[in-house]
This record gives structure tokens, C-alpha cells and sequence, in this order.
């Protein structure tokens, strides 16, 4: 199967899960497509067999070129089986309201955008301390301190569970089969 992967990324982080997806899927003898959503190319999400739209909550929202691409390709990316894929440092929180909140925003989004993706997957984000400014590290480090999360700047702290990843990677692959069978 042919599989398309879209991604935005802020800081990088949300890159380095689509990458991960692109190589599940590679391993379970897919042919993947991987792009920006602020550059795509020519992939047109309706010539894929299926498409996967990955990208970042940060500061209570998708990254803008990631909402222009959903509004320019809705109609597209409706025609064949999709999913969103969405990470948020907000999955990893220990207070359940935080992760509830992390987990409307693609509801959120459907209501914004008017795409309803077909499947939704939250994934915990990271702290990447080193790709923040002064002043966003300075507040993620006080976050941090309040989650009883890691607070050393030198470097980045990953909470993706990438076990897991792999999993929704092998069940939407197992869907597909089935819809072509």
C-alpha cells in the first residue's frame, strides 16, 4: 500500500514521530511518502491509499500551515482512509483534566477545519529544552518542576511512547488490509 505522511513540527519533535511511523510502516512492507505539510510536492492526499496527518499542539493550537493544509485538502484526505496523529506534551501530564484537554483538540480541529479524520491517535510530546528561547525554557523548566518532570536544559527529555506508536502503525495497516479485503 501507498501511504502518505504529512507532517508540521515546531521544534522538531513531532518530525521525528512522523519518521518513526514512516519506518513502521516501512517495515510492514508499505511504501511511504513523507513531506511537510508547509511544502507537500505534488501529493495530492486522494492518490494515496491512505494518508496520516501528524503535527503538534502548542500553546493550545496546530501550527498554521498545518490548518492551511487540511483546509486547502479536506476534501482529499476525506476520499481515503486517514488518521491524526497529535502530540502534545499535555498526554504526559499526571493531572487527568491536562490530558483530557490534550486530547479535544482534534475535536477542535474537526469543528475549525471541517475535516473528520478517520482515526485519532494522541502521543505524548518532549521537552526540547536546547530548540526554546530564553523566555519558553524558562517557563517549561517551572512546568516542569510542577510535573516532577526533568529540568536540565542542556538537552531534550522524550515522553513519546514509541512501543506504542508502533502499535497504532500495525493497527491502521491491519485496518487498510481489511478495507481492501
Amino acid at each position: 500500500m501507498q501511504i502518505l505522511i504529512l507532517y508540521s513540527t515546531i521544534e522538531g519533535h513531532t518530525a521525528k514521530i512522523a519518521k518513526k511511523l514512516a519506518d513502521a510502516f516501512e517495515d510492514l512492507d508499505n511504501e511511504v511518502f513523507l513531506s511537510v505539510t508547509s511544502d507537500p510536492g505534488y501529493c495530492d492526499p486522494g492518490t494515496f491509499d491512505a494518508t496520516i496527518l501528524c503535527a503538534p499542539i502548542h500553546m493550545g493550537s496546530y501550527p498554521g500551515d498545518f490548518i492551511d493544509y487540511i483546509e486547502n485538502w479536506k476534501s482529499a484526505l476525506s476520499q481515503v482512509p486517514n488518521a491524526l496523529v497529535t502530540s502534545s506534551l499535555m498526554i504526559a501530564c499526571a493531572d487527568e483534566d491536562e490530558q483530557t484537554e490534550a486530547k479535544s483538540y482534534p475535536t477542535k480541529l474537526t469543528k475549525q477545519t471541517g475535516w473528520q479524520p478517520s482515526q485519532v491517535y494522541n502521543v505524548a510530546g518532549s521537552l526540547n529544552y536546547p530548540e526554546y528561547g530564553f523566555f519558553k525554557r524558562w517557563l517549561m523548566k517551572r512546568a516542569a518542576q510542577t510535573e516532577n518532570w526533568p529540568d536540565q536544559t542542556d538537552k531534550e527529555h522524550d515522553f513519546t511512547d514509541w512501543k506504542a506508536l508502533k502499535t497504532f502503525a500495525k493497527q491502521f495497516a491491519d485496518s487498510l488490509k481489511k478495507e481492501v479485503a
